[in-house]
């Protein structure tokens, strides 16, 4: 699973015109969930975002996190995380996981993000819209967080 993780003034979600979703300052979160990606994975994830300390403190230094800011977070879901472009010019998407798989993750993924942040502080993107995401970059700071899936006792 990849979190692509954008410190922003402000984040907004539009589909088909109309806006759906949108915060002010803290984070909007793209979510690509990869075949045999899991809970784990997503909680790991949204543990993560919630304490990742990209915000300034009194002296300018990146030491505070969410928890510390009460800043929001905009969570997105995006396959195309897992483009792949290494050969020719069009990216195939064979690592991302299908829907079906893929849904339920980033709503664990989201439900986690609201456990440490409450749930009036976490906003979301409309899984599998085509969305307009407005994201206003401060910094600019962005972070790619990874987690590798973990190997089940059923594999």
């Amino acid at each position: 699973m990849r979190a692509l993780v954008q410190r922003v003034s402000s984040g907004r979600v539009e589909v088909e015109g109309k806006e759906t979703a949108a915060i002010g300052p803290g984070l909007v979160v793209l979510l690509g969930v990869r075949r045999g990606d899991g809970p784990s994975e997503a909680r790991y994830l949204a543990e993560k975002c919630a304490r990742l300390r990209v915000f300034d403190d009194a002296a300018g230094k990146m030491n505070r996190s969410l928890l510390d800011t009460g800043g929001a977070v905009l969570a997105v879901s995006q396959f195309t995380l897992y483009g792949d472009a290494r050969q020719g010019n069009r990216p195939g998407f064979t690592d991302a996981a299908p829907p079906a798989e893929a849904e339920p993750l980033y709503d664990e993924f989201v439900a986690a993000l609201r456990g440490h942040l409450g749930a009036d502080r976490v906003r979301c993107g409309v899984f599998g819209a085509a969305m307009k995401v407005t994201i206003i970059n401060e910094g600019p700071v962005t972070i790619l967080l990874e987690r590798e899936p973990e190997r089940r006792d059923n594999e």
